[in-house]
């Protein structure tokens, strides 16, 4: 049996809180009426990235429960679905770049992302969270947020906990690259899943925000990191895919070889690689 999973990526617009949560709620009804079960949103989904400062961003920044992820958790409600999408979170003193978990129920779960990149660091507080599995109707769905997906620990750990999924909202920046390859962050994603054998979904956005260009390259891998659908890069539109979420329990490669027991911890301790 398999899990529909759509990818909304959509173009988003720094302070339009009111702006974005219109464009969210079209592309979530759109996935919901092709079927979706699980739909991914992208990174700071309700505020756009580009801050101008630490204060800009405490204006926009809503609580986990506030009027954005209440407004996604009736979505889910309305079209039974589980939605996971990135907001600057409130915490009091700290504001957080986070991603919620909502389904018919409500939230189920918040990550608050712990690898900053580049300016996020000059606005945003720094988290301790683990990453984030959740159970929900469809399987146990795994949470981080856009760099965190860069650190193969960090994947792991999701895989480790027995993600059957990994939904990660992002803000890829344009980048540099060599006519004709993808670009090193789908690389990655790629990676990270065939080498813990869990499908992926990462969600990211368009557009041009403040002189900042997206890559736009959302993509659903299979369990083996094979690309099951990719966004057409720096153009808007749904990326959906149909996933078998029962084949990342099985870590086996053949009769010998599993991609979690042929793990050799006993030597990893007697490295400084984990340090």
């Amino acid at each position: 049996m398999t899990t529909r999973v759509t990818c909304c990526q959509i173009p988003l617009r720094v302070g339009d809180v009111p702006g974005n949560r219109a464009t969210v709620k079209a592309a979530v009804e759109q996935a919901a009426a092709d079927g979706a079960q699980i739909v991914v949103l992208p990174e700071l989904a309700s505020s756009g990235y580009v801050f101008a400062d630490r204060a800009e961003l405490a204006s926009l920044a809503e609580t986990r429960d506030g009027p954005t992820v209440a407004e996604w958790a009736g979505l889910a409600e309305a079209f039974d679905l589980t939605i996971v999408g990135g907001f600057p979170e409130d915490a009091g003193e700290k504001i957080y770049n986070s991603a919620v978990v909502v389904d018919r129920s409500g939230v189920l779960g918040v990550y608050r992302k712990t690898h900053l990149w580049d300016t996020e660091n000059n606005v945003f507080d720094l988290s301790d969270d683990l990453p984030l599995v959740v159970d929900t109707a469809h399987g146990r769905l795994g949470v981080m947020v856009c760099y965190d997906v860069e650190f193969p620990e960090w994947v792991r750990a999701a895989a480790l906990q027995g993600a059957d999924l990994l939904c990660a909202p992002v803000n890829w920046p344009l980048l540099p690259r060599p006519d004709g390859e993808r670009p090193t962050e789908v690389v990655r994603v790629q990676a990270g899943a065939g080498m813990n054998r869990m499908p992926i979904a990462v969600c990211d956005r368009t557009g041009t925000e403040r002189d900042v260009d997206w890559i736009g390259g959302s993509v659903i891998t299979d369990a083996d990191g094979y690309p099951m659908a990719m966004a057409q890069y720096g153009h808007a539109g749904n990326v959906t895919a149909d996933v078998d979420l029962e084949q990342s329990r099985i870590k086996k490669f053949n009769q010998h070889n599993d991609v979690h027991g042929d793990r050799r911890t006993d030597l990893y301790r007697r490295t400084t690689l984990l340090d």
